[in-house]
């Protein structure tokens, strides 16, 4: 009876836990959504850009559409530089040079692959005038650059977001659970005041954590760093203020630590799928929108900047205004959310 009585009580704190069966149930089945959307994607498809004479140009886009004409190698180029194309193909008989953009493996290995094909199928009298070995050069990266070079910089924004998210949100709401917060409210002490003392002394420590993780990735894990490791910090801060803010901001709407974890697969998953540690140009078109209101996606590609292309603050710059943005929108909704605690 006694073991009977136990069981009815978990039931029934379940069944009144509507956030607890959420997480069990319908949690699971949005991330194996996500999984299937992600993976079930398309083949990447490639730009490339081409320099030849008009016949072997008119061959190339008529047997694959990833073939664009240009009418310099400057213009092409530029088109790579500013990641327009994923490479450059120039067809001067009887040399053949293919120039990679090189950040991605993935558009590096499906434009090697497209172009490789797409010249074996020109005419004999055309293919015996080109060297059968292209040669190959990267604007960005090298042959040697690995996947783990790639996705590291995503990774390293993806680990400091979701650490300051949880431990920033769990510790503002162990603050409202023991006390602490009404008592600062019973003080003169503004609501907006509260909100940048928390995100400032919480951010003491993220300057530490994001130094410690990009030191620990660039001089340890040996992984390619071509810009100014400052730049890289600086980003990862901003990255670490916005999910310190966001998770300040969500803790307000749980009651305890089990409910902030909660919305682990709410928030912080999706970042994964839609922040580009994943090919966002493979999914549906109606997916890829959603990147858009990640955080991680502008911290996760202004780090690969930095990291891969050795761009400077002219480059990112934009991304870290992006990041501010999100930080600030989230401290002013934090205020708007103490008000149910404390009327100014």
């Amino acid at each position: 009876m006694r073991i009977k009585a136990l069981v009815i009580r978990i039931i029934r704190q379940f069944i009144r836990d509507k956030r607890t069966l959420a997480m069990m149930f319908i949690a699971p089945l949005l991330i194996l959504t996500l999984v299937n959307l992600v993976f079930s994607s398309n083949d990447y498809e490639p730009k490339i850009g081409v320099i030849s004479n008009q016949k072997i140009v008119d061959q190339l886009k008529s047997s694959d559409k990833a073939f664009i004409a240009y009418q310099n190698a400057a213009e092409a180029h530029q088109g790579l530089e500013d990641e327009e194309l994923d490479a450059v193909l120039e067809v001067t008989l009887p040399s053949t040079s293919i120039t990679l953009e090189g950040s991605n493996p993935t558009a590096n290995k499906s434009s090697i692959t497209t172009i490789q094909k797409a010249l074996k199928s020109l005419p004999n009298q055309d293919t015996k005038k080109i060297k059968n070995t292209p040669e190959i050069k990267y604007l960005h990266g090298s042959a040697d650059m690995e996947t783990f070079d790639y996705i590291g910089p995503f990774l390293i924004g993806f680990f400091i977001f979701f650490f300051v998210f949880l431990i920033s949100g769990v510790s503002f709401l162990r603050e409202r659970t023991t006390g602490t917060l009404e008592r600062l409210l019973a003080t003169p002490m503004r609501r907006w005041e509260m909100v940048v003392g928390y995100v400032v002394g919480f951010g003491i420590f993220t300057i530490l954590q994001s130094a410690i993780i990009v030191s620990f990735a660039i001089y340890v894990l040996d992984i390619m760093m071509a810009g100014s490791i400052w730049l890289v910090i600086l980003i990862t801060l901003m990255l670490a203020i916005t999910a310190l803010s966001l998770g300040t901001l969500l803790s307000a709407f749980a009651t305890n630590e089990l409910q902030m974890i909660q919305f682990i697969p709410l928030v912080v998953v999706p970042q994964v799928f839609f922040s580009g540690l994943f090919s966002i140009e493979t999914m549906a078109g109606w997916l890829q929108p959603l990147s858009i209101i990640m955080p991680l996606t502008y911290g996760g590609e202004a780090i690969r900047d930095v990291m891969i292309q050795g761009d400077g603050w002219n480059d990112i710059y934009g991304n870290v205004l992006v990041l501010i943005g999100f930080s600030l929108l989230f401290m002013i909704l934090n205020v708007l959310a103490l008000k149910k605690h404390r009327k100014l």
